[in-house]
């Protein structure tokens, strides 16, 4: 089935975006991210999707959502980074082994050329993202889009002024974020190894 009939259109859109992009930025204060999820912790994201979908729709959503993770390892790797809020990391999507298993690929992926991964820990008073999660993108041709997801949809925004506002919380998180050491220790922390 075409991509186009396989998904709405703003989010066929945006996946075509994301496959060109040169970087990538996103915040995710309710999941872990779908380029960074493990399938069993994907199955499980789906599984507790109202209204409920049958098994054959979970398999399908989980297997697109692995396949995008290709831009983590392309040959010449582009610039991603991720922001990830705390608690994203304390739910415990899953059994046990599926919550072991996503901490411990998040630690394999923050090891890859080009992946930043960062954690908004909870001690933060605020941050400048609590309205919600957002995605910026830079295409080849140096145009930079946002995509931002809700309940019942989401938009893909190619508004410069709206992109400049997301583009601008983005860079207050990384400053307010853990860096990359210390989120990796927080990730072994996690699975009990510190």
């Amino acid at each position: 089935m075409p991509e186009i009939d396989r998904f709405p259109v703003w989010a066929a859109e945006f996946m075509d975006a994301e496959r060109e992009a040169i970087a990538v930025s996103s915040y995710q204060n309710q999941v872990v991210p779908g380029q960074l999820q493990t399938e069993n912790y994907a199955r499980a994201v789906f599984r507790s999707r109202i209204p409920i979908l049958d098994e054959d729709e979970i398999t399908k959503r989980a297997t697109t959502r692995i396949e995008r993770q290709e831009i983590l390892h392309r040959k010449n790797p582009l610039s991603i980074s991720f922001v990830i809020w705390q608690p994203v990391l304390m739910l415990r999507l899953g059994d046990t082994e599926t919550y072991a298993e996503q901490i411990r690929h998040l630690r394999t992926c923050a090891q890859l050329p080009g992946v930043s991964i960062q954690v908004m820990p909870l001690d933060r008073g605020s941050h400048p993202a609590l309205d919600g999660p957002f995605i910026l993108l830079e295409t080849v041709d140096h145009q930079y889009l946002a995509y931002a997801e809700t309940q019942r949809g989401s938009q893909l925004i190619s508004d410069l002024d709206e992109v400049s506002i997301l583009s601008q919380r983005y860079a207050m998180l990384r400053t307010q974020a853990l860096n990359q050491e210390d989120t990796v220790g927080l990730l072994g922390r996690l699975l009990g190894e510190q």
